[in-house]
């Protein structure tokens, strides 16, 4: 693509956060160090608080140095730093956006990036609808023969009806062409892979289906707690944090249909599909189907509820686990097993495919502890795919065992994968939104997690119900077990 049409001012709203400071500013120094950061390019973060270029530079210089990549290069460096600039406002009074568009023109003169806009919300999410709507009254979100594209952080709503509303507001100011509603987990390198693994190889994409595969578990961990995240998360708790979102967004990368083509829409249009044929489950059917838990302390470690901005009798989960169905003739019949938490013995994300047994006949009828044949996309923080199929151990006596093939692309050395940011941040100058969401997905997802939600508020858990460190609670175990399967951790 030419670097002309990726010229553009990115305003970053919530510029003194940690997102930005993460993540954001990171991914910019590794896309200038790879040569993708065109020249008339320039940041402007917005913060609330009073600061010069130079102190905010150097603030961002520390965190660079901690979370990028690449080691930084004083030269580089420099090259982007120059281009980074702080803008102190209340992003919350409406009179201080005239004077903002003033100054983004003088900057868009002087670095020629033809008028072109990536407005990055960095915010809490009770924030979004302000800006679009003062960005919008003053006639800063359209520009003929530029664009202006938005990116916006979950969660979308709190539900259904809440992210409608939203919607309502965000395309009235931005059309759905220029909404890029930012899941990181499709902007990492394994995820992108699901697809060419499926259609590029001719000994997965026909056994795809029910007649070959046995169920799907699809499993993200992570060792640490919330963190400093307390107030968010009492609020969004693991179903809106990681289900309604990254979980599903997995499961319909997983069993999508093949697209007629590998263009923005075509994608979308099949995971669509997918989540609309997710089985809506009845009040009884979440109960037998969705197990919910709370870490609770273990030695050092504080339980949930003794985490800084946590009530010390919160009712919040940190972990689900969930069977769920796909009505279509591919999948029927094929459970998908979830499960998510915080405080886990590891952190991973990862997709199992078990393949169905042979006919209890040959090898069985010596060997009745044959393990089944596994496919395991490793998502994070290896990536790779596993392999695990049935062979013969040398030797004079015929001994079957599993063996594997293991494919770790981040293992070898000389081997770094972008970060999730840098793809999506490249994507959005580009103008490619196959790895955002667009609204079905959000609007069918909601509608799939509203009746879990619903369920879930009338229930008071015995919390908490599983240590840290721990897979989880005792039931999460048996969800599977009552179906003669067992949870995979590999």
């Amino acid at each position: 693509m030419n670097k002309d049409q990726l010229s553009s001012i990115m305003v970053i709203f919530g510029g003194t956060g940690d997102l930005t400071h993460r993540k954001l500013i990171p991914a910019l120094y590794n896309l200038l160090n790879e040569n993708k950061l065109p020249p008339s390019f320039a940041v402007v973060a917005i913060g609330r608080r009073d600061k010069t270029n130079e102190e905010y530079r150097k603030d961002l210089k520390e965190a660079a140095q901690k979370f990028s990549r690449f080691k930084i290069q004083e030269e580089k460096w420099a090259d982007l730093e120059k281009r980074i600039y702080y803008y102190s406002l209340n992003f919350m009074d409406g009179e201080g956006y005239p004077d903002l568009e003033i100054y983004l023109r003088e900057l868009e003169n002087k670095y020629k990036t033809q008028g072109n806009r990536m407005y990055y919300l960095a915010v809490a999410p009770e924030y979004f609808e302000v800006i679009v709507g003062d960005l919008h009254k003053n006639q800063m979100t359209e520009k003929e023969g530029s664009w202006r594209r938005v990116v916006i952080e979950k969660p979308f709503g709190q539900d259904l009806e809440s992210a409608q509303y939203l919607n309502h507001k965000i395309t009235h100011a931005f059309s759905e062409e220029n909404t890029y509603r930012i899941d990181h987990y499709l902007g990492k390198e394994m995820l992108q892979n699901i697809m060419v693994i499926r259609f590029a190889n001719a000994f997965f994409e026909p056994i795809w289906n029910n007649k070959y595969i046995d169920h799907i578990q699809i499993s993200s961990s992570e060792v640490v707690g919330v963190e400093e995240r307390g107030g968010y998360y009492e609020k969004a708790g693991v179903l809106k944090d990681m289900l309604q979102n990254h979980m599903l967004q997995l499961l319909a990368l997983t069993a999508m249909e093949p697209p007629v083509r590998l263009d923005t829409q075509s994608i979308r249009d099949e995971k669509v599909k997918v989540l609309k044929g997710l089985q809506q489950m009845s009040t009884e059917e979440v109960k037998a189907n969705v197990i919910w838990g709370q870490y609770g302390a273990a030695g050092e470690i504080k339980g949930y509820r003794e985490e800084n901005r946590i009530s010390p009798e919160s009712n919040t989960e940190t972990f689900m686990a969930l069977k769920v169905q796909i009505e279509n003739f591919r999948w029927s019949g094929v459970p998908f097993y979830i499960r998510t938490g915080k405080r886990m013995p590891t952190k991973s994300t990862e997709i199992i495919v078990q393949f169905k047994s042979m006919p209890k006949i040959l090898y069985w009828q010596e060997y009745e502890d044959l393990q089944p044949n596994l496919l395991v996309i490793r998502v994070q923080p290896m990536e790779g795919v596993f392999m695990q199929f049935n062979a013969k151990q040398p030797g004079t006596e015929t001994q079957v065992v599993p063996v594997q093939m293991d494919f770790c692309q981040n293992c070898h050395i000389g081997s770094n994968s972008p970060e999730a940011y840098e793809r999506l941040l490249y994507d959005v100058m580009r103008g490619d939104s196959t790895l955002f969401t667009r609204w079905d997905e959000v609007e069918y997802s909601w509608r799939f997690i509203d009746t879990i939600a619903k369920v879930r508020k009338e229930m008071n858990i015995d919390f908490p119900n599983y240590e840290a460190g721990t897979w989880g609670p005792k039931k999460a175990q048996e969800l599977l077990q009552k179906d003669g399967r067992e949870w995979w951790n590999i």
